[in-house]
């Protein structure tokens, strides 16, 4: 699970973590209870990976972590970012050697050019050959994710025969920007929902 804005979630030596708003971050325990094992990586050294997320290195990364989850058990790995987190995911299943990933699910896509310089159409959708659910909360207000791309999305993932687009509504706003992760774009209040319905395609998936 790749998180959204830096990357930095501030996960200490002790397990802590600092950083622990985000979507794929603080919902960790719900997953768990639906029965899936979840890896969220932090950045090096607190490095901020805007704009760097759709580069052929940081591919290598979400490579590196796929074959980390492999290790793990024999089950399938699917990657999910969310917000900032979609254009590293979009980038690890592109260039994803055949058979390693079962899928990908994109939630709250960054798909406008914002300050990160980069969107999930930057990192080559259009080479991803593996079942692909974007799931779009249409309460979102977040400049850079307007839900109303979300089939454009879908349309960009042309090597896939299995695009599904997930449509939610509701949520909380406690952030202060639209783009905070307690908001709608982080599918604030509406946790439970939005899990159970991406789980249901997971299991389906899987």
């Amino acid at each position: 699970m790749l998180p959204g804005g830096a990357g930095d979630i501030g996960l200490g030596h002790d397990g802590r973590i600092r950083h622990g708003d985000n979507f794929v971050v603080r919902t960790r325990e719900l997953w768990n209870r639906r029965g899936y094992a979840v890896l969220i990586p932090d950045t090096s050294d607190h490095a901020n990976l805007r704009g760097h997320r759709a580069s052929p290195a940081y591919a290598r990364v979400v490579g590196g972590l796929v074959a980390l989850a492999r290790q793990q058990g024999s089950g399938p790995v699917f990657l999910l970012g969310t917000s900032q987190g979609t254009i590293a995911a979009v980038n690890g299943a592109a260039h994803a050697p055949a058979g390693s990933i079962a899928g990908v699910v994109l939630t709250e896509s960054v798909s406008v050019m914002g300050g990160s310089r980069e969107t999930v159409f930057s990192a080559s959708p259009q080479d991803i050959g593996v079942p692909v659910l974007v799931v779009a909360n249409r309460d979102d207000r977040c400049n850079v994710a307007p839900p109303t791309a979300a089939r454009q999305i879908a349309a960009a993932m042309t090597a896939s025969r299995d695009v599904q687009v997930l449509m939610v509504a509701g949520g909380i706003t406690r952030s202060k920007r639209e783009c905070g992760s307690l908001t709608p774009h982080g599918y604030f209040g509406i946790e439970d929902q939005v899990i159970n319905a991406i789980c249901n395609w997971l299991d389906t998936h899987a």
